[in-house]
């Protein structure tokens, strides 16, 4: 190998190994790599940020923007108020959920997709007596599946449609993907509606309809006037079992004493650590007259007069909170909200609540200003889990967010206009609409994402300059030597699925793509089978809550653990290959 090849492996390994460990979020991990490649020599200086004006990162930025005007006019929930009936047999609700996700998804963010129909899906299985985890994860893979079907369902299309053009000429069409991303996907939904859900885990702890959401480590601080003070903290229990709390333990000064608080006197000021469902957490804090964890901030709250209300979100992947504090982010002062508890599926939390380390997938329970949750949600980049209303006011602006929507879509897919550009005009048209603010215009796009996509655009290309991906192309070929070019398409196949499952599917489709494109030059055959294996396999992170956006999502508010993934998604995997495969090669054959 030659010396650049030594370094661009190198930066391609380290980037793989920090985003598998997970230290560092992926935007920066990436960042830092194009900044070093730069450094060493293996990426030109002027083509560094080259990335961030290509054509798949506007068209990412601007599907994000396109998808919060399609939300804000409230087009989806026009289309789930007749639809979704809680009546339903789980089958039944499953594959109906699935198939609107799965077209929502095909046309804007599979993960504003889910986090549109996750508070809906959450309702209705209250409302039916369920669990929610029986129907979140297929709801989630049934948007990850649609996303498979057009070219801006899923930033690994997007991708692949711009190497195409780099490398053939000519990029993918909208619709290109339809073929075998509509076959993969009716399988895969078929598979999750009929058999899929059937295989997730039945706990007994699981949550049912008359239910809340979950358990909250919680903390609730004993006031300086409390009847309490003075007792021991064992004389509580009572109080606590009659309101179905469990006591885990006390904070004073600052300090734990869960070993020993059992028979300590309590003191006002004292924090008390328990665990509840909200509806528990507030029976408990009324009977013996507690307040919330921050007593100054509910005395100031309670002091505005508008009153307070007490809201659950999920936090998400980019969210400010993960990885940070309640308290390193200012959430009391910033947003006058107090932190009042944490659901961690699978982890008792011992630490001090606000300065606990909030994670992805986290459920919080928050007390916010009167009818500031909506606001405060936002702020924080987390999902409301507090039940909507499926009935929704006509509103002319609905039509007109779809109707613009669908004309740039059949403008784009006609060649009349190009597709960034098409996007662009709605962006427009959006805003001047009064669709989408203009103050919250950038405050819709994912700027991790669009980091990662422009860090990550000048590394494969110095990998394909410095003939990387040829030496890995050139490997694989030898590696499945005398076997049948659809054989090898299958390997090309499950290697992708796999690192997408542990690895981030944007940096695993740049890497790939370029390599099936060498692959089919090797073997003396089209390049599109083995682009759209790649496509499928990018997309099709099942087996990990790590491996896409929306598993993590639905991680909390599901219940799941992190072996419960592989159950149902290792054997949609082989469904997803075996009808791949064939479809390819019927509609691009070798």
């Amino acid at each position: 190998m030659t010396q650049d090849q030594i370094i661009i492996f190198a930066l391609f390994g380290s980037v793989f190994a920090l985003l598998l460990w997970g230290p560092f979020r992926y935007d920066l991990v990436a960042f830092s790599a194009l900044i070093v490649g730069v450094l060493l020599g293996v990426v030109e200086g002027k083509n560094a940020f080259a990335g961030f004006g290509h054509p798949a990162t506007l068209v990412v930025a601007l599907v994000l923007v396109v998808s919060a005007g399609l939300v804000r006019s409230g087009a989806v929930f026009l289309i789930t108020r007749t639809l979704v009936d809680s009546s339903r047999n789980l089958g039944g609700h499953i594959a109906l959920m699935g198939g609107i996700g799965g077209v929502l998804s095909a046309f804007m963010n599979n993960v504003a997709a889910l986090a549109l129909l996750m508070p809906v899906d959450i309702q209705t299985a209250r409302k039916a007596g369920r669990a929610p985890g029986l129907s979140l994860m297929p709801l989630s893979f049934a948007t990850i599946l649609g996303g498979m079907v057009t070219l801006i369902g899923t930033p690994p299309n997007i991708i692949i449609a711009a190497i195409r053009e780099e490398q053939l000429g000519e990029p993918f069409e909208m619709f290109d993907f339809a073929p075998v991303g509509g076959v993969a996907a009716l399988a895969g939904l078929a598979f999750v509606a009929l058999i899929g859900w059937r295989l997730i885990p039945a706990r007994s702890d699981s949550v049912t309809a008359g239910d809340d959401m979950s358990d909250y480590i919680a903390e609730l601080t004993v006031p300086a006037d409390s009847k309490i003070i003075g007792k021991r903290f064992s004389e509580i229990e009572e109080d606590a079992e009659k309101a179905d709390v469990a006591l885990i333990g006390l904070i004073r000064d600052g300090k734990r004493r869960y070993g020993r608080a059992r028979n300590s006197e309590l003191k006002g000021g004292d924090t008390l650590v328990l665990e509840a469902s909200p509806a528990a957490l507030d029976e408990f804090r009324a009977a013996l007259s507690l307040a919330f964890s921050d007593e100054k901030r509910e005395e100031q709250l309670n002091a505005a007069g508008d009153g307070v209300d007490v809201i659950e979100v999920v936090v998400t992947e980019n969210s400010r909170l993960t990885g940070r504090t309640a308290q390193s982010i200012g959430l009391a002062w910033r947003q006058r909200t107090v932190l009042m508890g944490i659901s961690r599926q699978g982890k008792a939390i011992r630490d001090h609540l606000r300065k606990t380390e909030v994670r992805a997938g986290d459920i919080l329970l928050l007390l916010v200003p009167k009818d500031r949750g909506p606001d405060v949600t936002e702020w924080l980049d987390c999902l409301p889990l507090a039940e909507r209303a499926l009935a929704i006011t006509q509103d002319r602006k609905v039509w007109l967010a779809i109707g613009m929507f669908a004309a740039a879509v059949a403008a784009a897919s006609f060649g009349l206009v190009y597709l960034p550009i098409a996007l662009g005009c709605v962006v427009v048209a959006y805003v001047l609409a009064k669709i989408v603010p203009l103050s919250e215009l950038y405050t819709h796009i994912e700027w991790p994402v669009v980091v990662l996509l422009g860090s990550m655009i000048p590394l494969g290309a110095a990998l394909q300059d410095a003939g990387g991906t040829e030496l890995i192309a050139g490997a694989l070929v030898g590696l499945t030597e005398g076997l049948p070019a659809w054989a090898i398409l299958t390997v090309l196949m499950v290697v992708t699925m796999t690192l997408s499952d542990v690895l981030n599917n944007t940096a695993t489709t740049i890497v790939a793509a370029p390599v099936g494109i060498q692959m089919a030059q090797y073997l003396g055959v089209s390049p599109d089978p083995f682009l759209m294996a790649v496509a499928i396999a990018a997309s099709a992170a099942f087996l990990t809550p790590i491996g896409h956006k929306n598993n993590t999502l639905i991680l909390g508010p599901g219940g799941y653990q992190f072996g419960d993934y592989w159950r149902i998604g290792l054997p949609l995997e082989v469904i997803i290959v075996a009808v791949s495969i064939p479809a390819i090669l019927v509609f691009w054959p070798l």
